[in-house]
């Protein structure tokens, strides 16, 4: 497939892209600053919505001149790029930028006929992670039709964002799916940070003590883009088992008390609920940071 990337330049895209080209697909990496990856790559504003439709109907490399048979089109859109989270410039302009850039790279899609777009919502939508204070969820494991009333900017904008993509879905009919991805962990983050999850695991409440391998979250892109005909859709995005060393059911005595338990549990699973997006695109997560400790 030919895919037209946004934010490849980031943590989580750079692995994605690699994934994508692994499996063969065409990339067009579109963000501020280049990646350093072997594809093909435009800078652009997306807050700029000229710059978006201009980019996506643009040839992208030379190969394509030579061709001599007019720009290609692309099979699907993949929207990673936003401001990452808050506290790292004004909350106001977080909440700009990210849904700015998401309605833009939507509304450029349909009206050029691409027929797919996979965007990346968040953990955040959950109201947990940037809460002031402690907020527990409403119920565990987190499955996706868990209340999303979030107070801070960032998660704002991932809600206005889901709600802006399900608006577009409903008028094209194109299949547009999110991603409400767990805090990304690159394969040498295992070693840095993990030996702290396993001595405090207070320290990964706040992301409902779940994770998502960059590598798998690769996958999940690659099982999105090869599943049809879903309409408009939300899947969390999270390895299998939890963050801790601490068994499940340690979890929820010391961190859970009175919250809702919807479903037995296993030893180590995830709270943050992978099922809906193993059932309806097949995503099969493959790492454990385990692996590494045992």
């Amino acid at each position: 497939m030919r895919v037209f990337f946004t934010g490849g330049s980031g943590k989580a895209g750079k692995w994605a892209i690699r994934h994508l080209m692994a499996q063969g697909h065409h990339v067009v990496n579109a963000d501020k600053v280049p990646s350093g990856l072997e594809c093909s790559e435009l800078l652009v504003d997306l807050c700029d919505a000229g710059q978006v439709f201009g980019a996506m109907s643009q040839f992208t490399d030379f190969a394509e001149l030579d061709a001599g048979t007019g720009v290609p089109s692309y099979d699907a859109v993949v929207h990673f790029a936003a401001v990452p989270r808050v506290m790292i410039g004004p909350d106001g302009e977080c909440f700009r930028q990210n849904t700015q850039s998401t309605y833009n790279v939507i509304e450029a899609a349909i009206k050029l006929g691409i027929p797919k777009v996979i965007f990346a919502s968040s953990e955040t939508t959950y109201a947990i992670c940037f809460a002031d204070g402690e907020v527990k969820p409403a119920f565990v494991p987190v499955d996706e039709t868990h209340p999303t009333v979030p107070h801070d900017s960032y998660a704002m904008s991932k809600i206005c964002n889901e709600m802006t993509a399900r608006s577009f879905q409903a008028r094209s009919g194109i299949d547009i799916y999110g991603l409400r991805i767990n805090n990304v962990i690159e394969p040498d983050e295992y070693a840095d940070q993990f030996p702290a999850f396993l001595e405090n695991a207070s320290l990964r409440r706040r992301n409902i003590f779940a994770y998502i391998d960059a590598r798998d979250l690769g996958h999940m892109v690659d099982c999105c883009l090869n599943t049809d005909g879903l309409g408009y859709e939300v899947f969390n995005v999270a390895n299998d088992d939890s963050s801790v060393g601490m068994p499940s059911a340690q979890v929820i005595e010391q961190f859970y008390e009175g919250v809702e338990v919807r479903s037995d549990m296993d030893t180590y699973e995830t709270f943050y609920s992978n099922k809906k997006a193993k059932q309806m695109v097949g995503f099969t997560p493959k790492q454990t940071w385990r692996d590494l400790f045992e």
